[in-house]
């Protein structure tokens, strides 16, 4: 399907791996113009590599961390106006709620928070002059279903969830539109970390806590990045334009809140 945003341009945060690569990668098949960004410039040089010629497409990597003022303004000098702006970073680490302390808290806001935030309210105002404008954030199924272990990311994602709601039907009537995606449980670093991590505190293998998750997706299967990148892809198309603040879940049936 001709998604009809050939020629458009985007800004995709975190995108040398992961769910923002798989973003990157749907986006300039589509005959999207890239600029990407993550914090460690060889990953990224190859990925825009990679992506430019797998597609043809004009992709300018802009090594910062985003979480930043100082990187995002970088970030923002470097992509100027663009029509399509997926935003992503890393989630906090896992823990207790004993673990963290306020320092916790706001690295946890800054990256998850209030970067999509400060990017969007830069890119906004040129979208709706324009009467066009594609918004999609990355955030998690936690802020469905809030996962013990990730109360920092359960608490940061879902401030980012209240204020897209507000946002997305502000600047609905410019023609620009703004939704989340919610990943279950990925084949990517963050699933490798995780997994880890509770093997570790249940003293069993990685490969073992894989194994028993897996038994709680009904598609038995961990996502694919690409995948998500088809419908990330999507939602930045012509054929999305009804599709309006809202926060769609990717994660294999995971999550059963149909009722």
């Amino acid at each position: 399907m001709d998604l009809g945003i050939a020629g458009k341009r985007a800004l995709v945060t975190a995108s040398s791996k992961g769910l923002g690569r798989g973003c990157a990668e749907a986006l300039a098949a589509a005959g999207v113009s890239l600029v990407l960004n993550a914090r460690g410039s060889e990953a990224l040089e190859a990925t825009a590599e990679a992506i430019r010629a797998a597609h043809g497409v004009e992709v300018r990597a802009v090594a910062a961390d985003v979480t930043t003022v100082e990187g995002q303004a970088r970030v923002l000098e470097a992509a100027g106006e663009v029509d399509i702006l997926v935003t992503n970073a890393g989630g906090p680490p896992p823990g207790m709620w004993s673990d963290w302390e306020r320092a916790d808290f706001i690295a946890a806001l800054d990256a998850n928070m209030l970067a999509p935030i400060a990017l969007m309210k830069a890119q906004l105002p040129g979208m709706m002059a324009r009467g066009w404008g594609r918004v999609v954030n990355i955030t998690s199924v936690s802020v469905k279903a809030p996962v013990p272990v990730l109360g920092l990311s359960n608490a940061a994602r879902a401030g980012l969830t209240g204020y897209v709601a507000g946002t997305a039907r502000q600047v609905a009537p410019h023609g620009v539109t703004i939704n989340n995606l919610l990943p279950g449980i990925h084949a990517t670093d963050r699933a490798v970390s995780l997994d880890a991590g509770a093997a570790q505190a249940a003293g069993i293998t990685p490969e073992q806590v894989r194994e028993q998750r897996l038994e709680t997706i009904p598609a038995r299967k961990y996502g694919m990045a690409a995948d998500f990148g088809a419908a990330c892809a999507f939602l930045c198309s012509q054929q999305a334009q009804f599709i309006v603040g809202q926060n769609i879940l990717l994660d294999g049936g995971a999550t059963n809140l149909s009722m």
